[in-house]
């Protein structure tokens, strides 16, 4: 029996593989190989998408937050106030400017940053918000913009897991003086590989963003050193491919959401709870994460039926002993390490097939019932 897993990229390859050669063949036909056309016109399409006057790709996701910071003047001892809730790059692209994360609880009913802790959190060393729109939804922005105004503080949003979102209608990555995606291949809007970018409004941030991303060197002056930084370019390959799959996010964003519909009428009533769209958002399931006291239980069980599932996210940042420094310990958030103790991701990407959302939706209710 095939083990199905969180997330597999072979169907969607399968059907796609003509374009992605395509787009392949074309890169290398260019006679152009970094920074060509392929990220120019995607960072074009991508800005456009998401309404901004800019798009700045990066190779990955967490320097797409590193430059994104850094392009808004944080440095060493400035605190960056988010959540611990998060995949730990979040918190890694702070810590690597020498910056401080000053964590707040989540939300027990939809796992989002609690907006209502972010003032007591603001300091003079305060220098940015960075929302975390988690698991396919958008933070409660409007409080956050109302603390940014009050204390001149700028917001960078963490759009990795929210491609497509939007709230109250406003797309996720168009509600602060920056947004970070990332293209990692499991996310809604993939690559084969890392990418990543940062999209803004601020024609200074666009270009302060693209020194930083190319060595601290002004484009078209390349070999005039003018701001430290390294190389962070978005490679001309994924660019080409995400080109092609940008304008099909939108049916992405429909194939996830026919997948979550399908778990909500298959496991109602079987004591998990499930996953609750905030008032105003429209979610995109980046990961379906369900909750059960007995997660553990229930996932070992799962195994033997041959469904191996994912925890996002099983450790608590503040938590784990690389950010120890910082001097948070277990019990500083409580519901946020009460969440990590009982949420599980169950499979979801938009080839998923309808066999296979059976097979996941009995071999849960069975188990399940049992406990």
């Amino acid at each position: 029996m095939a083990v199905q897993r969180v997330w597999d990229y072979l169907p969607e390859y399968a059907e796609e593989r003509e374009e992605i050669l395509a787009a392949v063949d074309r890169v290398f036909s260019s006679g152009v190989l970094v920074l060509g056309d392929g990220v120019r016109s995607f960072e074009e399409e991508f800005a456009r998408y998401h309404g901004a006057a800019h798009a700045v790709g990066v190779d990955n996701g967490t320097n797409a937050i590193k430059l994104g910071l850094q392009a808004l003047g944080v440095g060493p001892g400035d605190e960056v106030i988010t959540v611990s809730n998060t995949a730990a790059p979040t918190v890694v692209a702070i810590d690597a400017l020498g910056a401080v994360p000053v964590f707040v609880d989540v939300r027990e009913d939809d796992f989002l940053m609690d907006t209502d802790q972010v003032a007591a959190a603001v300091t003079d060393r305060t220098k940015v918000l960075l929302p975390v729109h988690l698991y396919g939804q958008c933070v409660e922005m409007a409080p956050l913009k109302r603390i940014a105004r009050r204390h001149g503080l700028a917001i960078l949003e963490d759009c990795a897991q929210a491609h497509g979102a939007r709230h109250h209608g406003e797309i996720a990555g168009s509600m602060g003086e920056a947004s970070a995606f990332s293209f990692y291949p499991t996310k809604v809007l993939g690559a084969y590989g890392d990418g990543g970018a940062v999209v803004t409004s601020d024609t200074r941030l666009d270009e302060g963003l693209r020194r930083l991303r190319f060595y601290g060197m002004r484009p078209g002056r390349y070999y005039t050193w003018e701001t430290p930084a390294h190389n962070s370019r978005l490679d001309e390959v994924h660019a080409e491919i995400l080109r092609g799959k940008l304008s099909r996010l939108d049916s992405y964003i429909a194939g996830r959401r026919a997948v979550a519909r399908r778990y909500e009428e298959g496991l109602a009533g079987t004591g998990l709870e499930l996953p609750r769209t905030a008032p105003g958002n429209e979610h995109v399931y980046y990961v379906y994460v369900v909750r059960h006291p007995e997660r553990d239980r229930i996932m070992e069980a799962l195994e033997e039926h041959g469904i191996s599932l994912n925890i996002s996210y099983p450790w608590p940042v503040h938590t784990m002993e690389g950010f120890g420094r910082h001097g948070y310990t277990t019990g500083d958030l409580p519901v946020t390490e009460k969440v990590a103790d009982t949420i599980f991701s169950l499979p979801m990407y938009p080839s998923l097939p309808r066999s296979a959302q059976d097979r996941v939706i009995d071999a849960l209710r069975t188990v399940v019932d049992r406990l």
